[in-house]
């Protein structure tokens, strides 16, 4: 409680109760959320979406659909926090699930659809960039990923034994210890430990190094510096592909990315059109018949 002001007091009139201080709303109880959603390891899944991304039949749905149309990915929401970057997303998800954060940032909105590079996009991945390190400094592991990849297999079976950190690719080449590989913080598991929250302060702090730049570029001069606080490892696109590169094995694929592309509504249209090829391979493999099957080109998201 807050002091308060002395104040005479008399034998003859009963002291005002003290107010109790109301708790802050569930969605708001960051700690509390992270609890509940945690799996036994204290791992949590993560992803962020504003107005523009959580509208209904866009992104927010079909990613929630692709867990229910994956192999064995349907109890992974369970263990999901969708951090809502403004009020409208906050209410989206509220309806469709059931932990929601509200991630405020005063004097900034979020709401509208961030392009690459303009207005507040910066800001916003740097701000969401300090919200990862502080889930890793309350003691929870975090796999985050963003709305616009669909998952179809469980991530957590194909992450480097022993992870620290472990970043997809945009393009892969070859050595998941490579610091020439091309980061994308789309998809992105944290260990937490001390070395890892060390690695996202020296993240946080090289910021100023590199000044107009976003955080994923920041990432990649720091791991081609050869920053030694913590193992930096890379995603094999041919398992965690996108737009920009992917294997066309669809018996292997974990996650699809609609990277390489710009525009809601092309990363859209193309997405629902993986979402379906995805549902026809499964039809044909439980039918025998998926031999040779892969993914369509992209309609709209040709790079």
């Amino acid at each position: 409680m807050f002091p308060t002001t002395h104040q005479a007091t008399s034998h003859h009139r009963p002291q005002p109760k003290q107010q109790k201080k109301s708790p802050p709303p569930a969605s708001q109880d960051l700690a509390d959320l992270l609890r509940r959603a945690a799996t036994a390891d204290k791992t949590v899944l993560m992803t962020a979406i504003n107005e523009a991304w959580a509208a209904p039949g866009s992104f927010l749905d079909l990613f929630l659909e692709s867990f229910r149309q994956g192999e064995d990915t349907a109890g992974l929401p369970r263990h999901l926090l969708v951090v809502a970057m403004d009020g409208r997303a906050l209410e989206r998800c509220n309806a469709v699930h059931p932990f929601c954060y509200l991630f405020r940032v005063d004097g900034m909105d979020f709401a509208a659809e961030q392009k690459y590079m303009e207005g507040d996009y910066l800001e916003m991945m740097w701000r969401r960039n300090r919200f990862q390190q502080s889930v890793l400094e309350l003691g929870y592991s975090f796999l985050f990923t963003d709305v616009d990849i669909l998952w179809f297999r469980s991530p957590f079976p194909r992450l480097p034994r022993a992870a620290q950190v472990v970043m997809s690719a945009d393009f892969f080449v070859g050595d998941a210890d490579s610091p020439n590989n091309y980061p994308n913080g789309g998809l992105l598991y944290v260990r937490s430990s001390p070395a890892t929250v060390g690695f996202y302060r020296h993240w946080q702090a090289s910021r100023a190094r590199f000044p107009g730049h976003h955080e994923q570029y920041v990432f990649d001069r720091i791991v081609k510096e050869g920053y030694a606080g913590a193992r930096v490892q890379f995603l094999d696109t041919a398992v965690f592909g996108g737009f920009c590169q992917h294997g066309d094995d669809l018996g292997r694929v974990a996650t699809m990315h609609a990277n390489c592309c710009v525009g809601l509504d092309n990363k859209l249209f193309d997405l629902k059109n993986v979402l379906q090829d995805w549902k026809t391979y499964r039809a044909r493999a439980a039918a025998g018949n998926a031999q040779g099957f892969s993914w369509r080109v992209p309609g709209k998201c040709i790079h």
